[in-house]
């Protein structure tokens, strides 16, 4: 006979207590309890799992075989960059991201271009029509993907033994409920046990599963944390709903790295591979236009060419505004400090509005030369040369600290045919510039940067 009871889990790492506490024993956060209702089965019962878990015994590091892992094209050559080269045969991938964003629309565009591998789809939140209309939107082809709208784990199982797919699509994990627990689908225990339970379905059946996740208002997965714990691979699909970019990125891979970045333009016809965001993220027409600035930047490790915008206007009213679009606030305030401290500039009775173009999030510490250029070239009314791009992190004495993978940076820069690039000058140690047909200004500090630019 099952028992109700009542028990308060962590919403951050999933720990149990029997009473709500404020502060977390185990991770250490506070006000995360939250309370769940769950049945415990006798001891003789355990939860169908569909699998047959096979007896595991110790065996020595010789005897293992360290064989590449198999992995499955997935014909995108963003999406298998991000994963590692495709994606691996029993894994578990999660991808999270902000609604309407353009999860599933990645997830159905993809499978429909993989018609040799039996593919099944489980949806809990869309029907079967709306999927179909969909996919008639996405492809032109036919596809003999599988698709069944179900939201019990037990029931997902038995269309898994009948059906025997190689690669099983889940939209999303937050819907999903087994019969073994008597809380509501989306709650921390009935996200925490389906998972588990997927992961060694996966690793037994040697099956690929991707999830479809949920964010909270944070921006991170909603659930426990030990959702993230259990998966694989964990991407973030993530932009601005109003601009036609989108960003995957990778947060946690076992089989591959954390640093690969996938760029996709969100058309009517779906996601398309953005292969050269640099054409893309530049306005070929702000020749004469005072506050634009292109910096080198690089997210994960691809390099790419920004426009950082600044305007700089007389505060009407008392206190100067201070607005930063794509850029940490906080660092951009430092910046303005530097500009009034060490270089002389007066800017605290300034409105001072900042915009990295094209939507994008950028972190790169690189781009702090182009973010102090473009405000001043705005608070000066003087344009910067269209042709000179940079890149440099500034430090708070008004030094121009060195970057990483300045070759990168500046080969992306000759590519779209910059005449001048303006680096630190620590950077040209161990530079082989003789194949460059670009123009290295190195510069030290603030001041020889503004020289190099407005003369």
């Amino acid at each position: 006979m099952a028992k109700e009871k009542t028990v308060y889990v962590c919403s951050n790492c999933g720990q149990e207590s029997p009473k709500w506490v404020g502060k977390c024993p185990s991770c250490g956060e506070w006000n995360t309890y939250v309370e769940e209702i769950v049945r415990k089965e006798a001891v003789n019962k355990r939860p169908v799992s569909g699998i047959e878990t096979a007896k595991a015994k110790p065996v020595t590091l010789n005897e293992i075989a360290a064989d590449d892992e198999p992995r499955i094209d997935l014909h995108d050559a963003e999406l298998n960059r991000v994963l590692g080269g495709g994606l691996v045969q029993g894994s578990l991938v999660l991808i999270g991201g902000e609604p309407g964003i353009g999860k599933s629309t990645l997830v159905l565009q993809t499978i429909l271009r993989i018609p040799e591998k039996r593919i099944l789809y489980i949806s809990g939140e869309e029907s079967a029509r709306q999927l179909k209309l969909r996919a008639d939107r996405l492809s032109s082809t036919s596809c003999d993907c599988l698709i069944v709208c179900e939201t019990s784990l037990e029931q997902i199982y038995v269309h898994i033994r009948n059906t025997h797919p190689d690669l099983v699509i889940i939209d999303s994990i937050q819907t999903i409920s087994t019969e073994t627990l008597e809380s509501s689908p989306g709650s921390i225990a009935q996200v925490r046990e389906c998972s588990a339970s997927i992961l060694r379905f996966a690793k037994e059946t040697h099956t690929a599963v991707i999830l479809i996740g949920h964010i909270n208002k944070e921006g991170s997965i909603a659930g426990p944390k030990v959702l993230e714990h259990i998966v694989d691979t964990v991407l973030q699909f993530e932009g601005d709903q109003h601009y036609m970019y989108r960003i995957l990125r990778s947060i946690k891979n076992r089989f591959g790295s954390t640093a690969e970045l996938g760029i996709y333009e969100m058309r009517q016809d779906g996601l398309r591979q953005v292969s050269n965001p640099s054409e893309l993220l530049l306005s070929q027409d702000h020749e004469g236009m005072s506050g634009i600035a292109i910096a080198s930047a690089i997210e994960g490790v691809r390099p790419f060419l920004i426009e950082t915008q600044a305007l700089v206007s007389s505060a009407v009213y008392g206190n100067p505004q201070r607005s930063a679009t794509g850029f940490d606030i906080r660092r951009m305030n430092m910046l303005l400090a530097v500009l009034e401290k060490r270089v002389g500039f007066k800017l605290a009775q300034k409105d001072v509005f900042l915009n990295i173009a094209g939507g994008l999030k950028v972190n790169d510490p690189a781009i702090d030369l182009a973010v102090i250029s473009a405000i001043l070239s705005s608070n000066m009314d003087t344009a910067i040369e269209p042709e000179i791009c940079m890149a440099g992190e500034i430090g708070l004495s008004g030094e121009i600290r060195p970057v990483n993978r300045i070759e990168q940076r500046i080969g992306e820069a000759e590519k779209l045919g910059f005449k001048r690039f303006i680096l630190p000058k620590y950077n040209l140690q161990g530079l082989n510039t003789s194949k460059l047909k670009i123009e290295l200004i190195p510069v030290r500090k603030v001041e020889e940067a503004f020289r190099a630019l407005f003369g």
